[in-house]
């Protein structure tokens, strides 16, 4: 009898864990649809950017360089996230739809274009938006576009090249954000650090 309930209770486990798969596997399904991909890829870039932000926090807490947590900067950290995110989303369709294939000269034109034109549309992006939560928010801009871009635009030359490479000769349309996000963590992190930056002295503080 010991037998018998024990194998009805990993029949019953395995039906469980079963379940919980084909659930899963719909959700996902449902989350990378055309009909939602929209916010599940802004979901991903709001949540990895403030993970990223919460990490490079820990670490200016652990070095001393940050007093205690900051909650608003995370947030509007997030809110760049999101930001990107749409961007994100709707740069892959149209680069999708423009230059169709998977041949050599097809990814090599994508990684090109990707890398001239909308990595500097995405760092000053970035800085605008973040720019939106301070008190003067055109001369923070501009300061910041002035004093870091570059710094942030090497930095994409060393990490995206080889990222993108795999994700448009492999990966579908649907996927290239959520594969971004994950490769981008550690950047998103850097992102942070660079941005956070106390060494520029011509910046408002932040509201």
């Amino acid at each position: 009898m010991q037998a018998v309930g024990f194998t009805w209770r990993r029949l019953s486990k395995n039906i469980s864990n079963t379940k919980s798969v084909t659930q899963l596997k719909k959700i996902v399904k449902i989350a990378f649809s055309d009909k939602f991909l929209l916010y599940t890829n802004v979901t991903i870039s709001v949540g990895l950017s403030s993970v990223g932000d919460a990490i490079e926090q820990s670490y200016e807490i652990y070095t001393d360089d940050l007093d205690k947590y900051d909650a608003k900067r995370t947030m509007h950290m997030a809110f760049s996230g999101a930001a990107l995110g749409v961007l994100c989303h709707n740069w892959y369709k149209v680069l999708d739809k423009f230059i169709v294939g998977k041949t050599l000269d097809m990814v090599t034109k994508k990684l090109l274009l990707d890398q001239l034109i909308f990595s500097p549309i995405m760092i000053v992006t970035f800085f605008g938006s973040l720019a939106l939560f301070e008190e003067r928010p055109l001369q923070n801009f501009k300061a910041e576009v002035s004093d870091k871009f570059v710094r942030l635009y090497r930095a994409e030359w060393l990490v995206w090249p080889p990222a993108q490479i795999i994700n448009f000769y492999f990966l579908p349309t649907k996927f290239r954000v959520l594969y971004d996000n994950t490769i981008s963590l550690g950047y998103d992190i850097y992102t942070s650090q660079v941005k956070h930056n106390k060494g520029t002295g011509n910046l408002v503080k932040v509201a």
